[in-house]
């Protein structure tokens, strides 16, 4: 590779992985040179093309902590920034990147303090802490949503909504239209909770569907994330009630599954959100209620309020009207047909390239992002 030095800062999540992974590609497919710097868990995690550099950053959180919690993890952060100094010294990148997550804070707070050009990128509808923490400071903004909340008025002039890239598998399922379930054919019920599934979907779904009338399930094909201590168990439920099911751990194929659903339970992450829309699949969605700022709630709502998807909150999620929700869709399939129409609409399929087409132009000699529009609003790229 012979073009610029992009440095990728981020957190270990799939939530801050997976944009980046995907910047990383087209950035290579540029002739750019992404470098990943992240913390052990990140670099561990990362499923980086193996042309992409990974440098390990020391770094820590005041979130959550003790008073002696607070002290070490200034102290790694500290490190980090020490430790990320001397790598941007010797990389001399054209533009440091930031995915959110404290790991990315040390790298981030490095490259702005030594005059670097820098952007961050905000996966949510909620900026996030380290996000916001480097808002100010940073010279560009990408956003996945137009009405992302706790961006001060004073930053507009330097955001662009983007959207989340995404991973190459899920972009393709855009070109498998939805399908329908035809009356008395299987429905295709695909249920995940993120990267180690849901206790509270365990616990409520196969109760849900056990509810169901007998005609809807034997119709029923259920894929479903579990966790390892409740695989068993929800085994034995499904097998129970005759519902036919494939469960595990985790799916390395999630994208050809996503791709024959005719409805999704899940979170409501970032990743998850952005797959959805992007494939254009109909999704109801239980936001995880303790995270950060409550930002999944904000996520399933901004869907929600488009009429993209069916918000259900935990504290409202019960077998009962679980099951009265999915045997109205059942008997009503056009009612997913618009749904997943909506989410398709919504869905941002060249986020990657949008991106990249600002990290580009703010590498670029002069540094100019391309919007600066200043009119007291973001500016949107176009989908």
């Amino acid at each position: 590779m012979t073009g610029r030095t992009i440095v990728l800062a981020t957190g270990g999540t799939g939530g801050h992985m997976f944009p980046a992974q995907a910047l990383a590609d087209e950035l290579l497919f540029r002739d750019e040179r992404p470098v990943l710097l992240t913390d052990d868990r990140g670099a561990e995690r990362s499923a980086f093309d193996s042309r992409v550099e990974v440098h390990i950053v020391r770094a820590g959180t005041f979130t959550g902590q003790s008073a002696l919690g607070k002290a070490r993890g200034f102290v790694s952060i500290a490190a980090g920034c020490w430790e990320a100094h001397r790598l941007l010294k010797e990389l001399a990148p054209a533009v440091v990147v930031g995915f959110g997550g404290y790991p990315s804070l040390p790298t981030m707070l490095s490259a702005t303090y030594a005059g670097t050009r820098t952007m961050i990128h905000e996966q949510n509808a909620v900026l996030g802490r380290v996000n916001r923490l480097l808002a100010p400071r940073v010279d560009s903004i990408a956003v996945a949503y137009l009405s992302t909340q706790q961006l001060s008025p004073g930053t507009f002039s330097r955001v662009t909504v983007i959207g989340n890239p995404v991973r190459d598998a899920i972009a393709a399922v855009r070109d498998i239209p939805y399908t329908l379930p035809d009356d008395s054919g299987p429905f295709e019920l695909l249920v995940f909770g993120g990267s180690q599934g849901a206790a509270i979907f365990s616990d409520v779904i196969p109760n849900a569907l056990a509810l169901l009338p007998k005609a809807s399930l034997q119709r029923l094909r259920v894929t479903q994330q579990c966790r390892p201590e409740d695989l068993e168990r929800v085994k034995h439920q499904y097998h129970a009630a005759g519902i036919t099911a494939d469960l595990s751990t985790f799916f390395s194929d999630l994208p050809a599954r996503l791709a024959v659903a005719h409805a999704v339970i899940g979170r409501a992450g970032a990743s998850t959100l952005t797959e959805l829309t992007v494939a254009g699949r109909p999704g109801i969605l239980v936001p995880y209620p303790h995270a950060t700022d409550d930002h999944q709630t904000a996520n399933a709502k901004a869907l929600a309020d488009e009429g993209a998807a069916w918000l259900i909150p935990e504290d409202r999620l019960s077998s009962r009207t679980l099951a009265e929700t999915l045997e109205a869709l059942l008997v009503n399939p056009a009612y997913l047909a618009d749904v997943a129409e909506i989410a398709r609409n919504i869905g941002r399929p060249n986020a990657a390239q949008g991106l990249a087409d600002v990290v580009c132009r703010l590498a670029s000699p002069n540094g100019d992002p391309g919007h600066g529009i200043g009119n007291g609003a973001p500016h949107e790229e176009a989908a």
